[in-house]
Parts: structure tokens; C-alpha cells; sequence
């Protein structure tokens, strides 16, 4: 059994999916667009292009799916949840990705070594998805 995300994106999904794809060393595994599927015909013609599904692959076997909502259907952003990244050994790799995410975002807690001995930081994405980025390891260099 895996557990995987699902975030559903108001017309944003593409831009989204490549954003992540660079802060996280991911690829695109699969992109559908709503153009060509059984849907295309009740979508006006500008919504046709967006992404029906599609899955992000990242280093380590993990990867989560996303799509575009469809028009009409209520959009309530991304609230009540965080994506959790744990670096394993590398705070300075987990770094760079939490300053990464963070661009044009809110950073929340900023990365930094916690009480219980980890590099952690929080922030909520410029498409307003939170991250908990967590390191155990050596600190990143000054």
C-alpha cells in the first residue's frame, strides 16, 4: 500500500507541476490533459489544455498526482495539510529545497535546527501549498 497526495489546482496545475519538478529534482511521469479525453467536450475551449491528471516522480520512489479542478467545481485552496519532506543525513540538500519551495511563498517557520536536534522549516508555496521540510544531519555550511 502507498499513500500518495492529490492537489487539485485552480487552472494552475502545469505551472505548479514544473515548479516542483525543479525544487524537488523531480520529472513529470505522466501528464493528461482534459483536450482529447471524454471531458473535452462539456469544458469551454480555454480549459481544454489544462491537466486532467498528471504524477510527479521525485528521487527516493516517491511521487504524488495533481490535476486542474473543473470549472464549476469549488476551489478552497489548499488548507489543513502540509507535504512533509524528510532529507535523511543532508540539511544542507533540505535547505536548498525549503529556500527553493519558498520563493515567491510565506515562509512560516524558517529552516533552522530545532530542539529535537533536526533542521526544520515550514512555509506555504505561491500556490498556496504547505511544506515541512525535516533534516536530520550535519548542519548546512555557514
Amino acid at each position: 500500500m502507498h499513500i500518495e497526495p492529490y492537489l487539485f489546482f485552480d487552472g494552475n496545475c502545469e505551472q505548479a507541476l514544473d515548479f516542483y519538478a525543479k525544487c524537488l529534482e523531480g520529472r513529470l511521469a505522466a501528464v493528461h490533459r482534459y483536450e482529447g479525453s471524454p471531458l473535452e467536450k462539456q469544458l469551454p475551449a480555454h480549459w481544454r489544455n489544462k491537466i486532467m491528471h498528471a504524477t510527479l516522480e521525485v528521487p527516493g520512489g516517491h511521487r504524488f498526482m495533481a490535476s486542474d479542478r473543473m470549472p464549476g467545481q469549488p476551489f478552497a485552496g489548499h488548507a489543513g495539510f502540509s507535504i512533509s519532506i524528510n532529507c535523511p543525513g543532508s540539511a544542507e540538500r533540505g535547505e536548498r529545497i525549503f529556500h527553493s519551495l519558498a520563493v515567491g511563498g510565506h515562509v512560516g517557520m524558517p529552516f533552522t535546527v530545532t530542539f529535537w536536534g533536526a533542521h526544520f522549516g515550514t512555509l506555504v508555496d505561491k500556490f498556496g501549498v504547505g511544506w515541512m521540510v525535516n533534516c536530520d544531519g550535519a548542519p548546512p555550511p555557514a
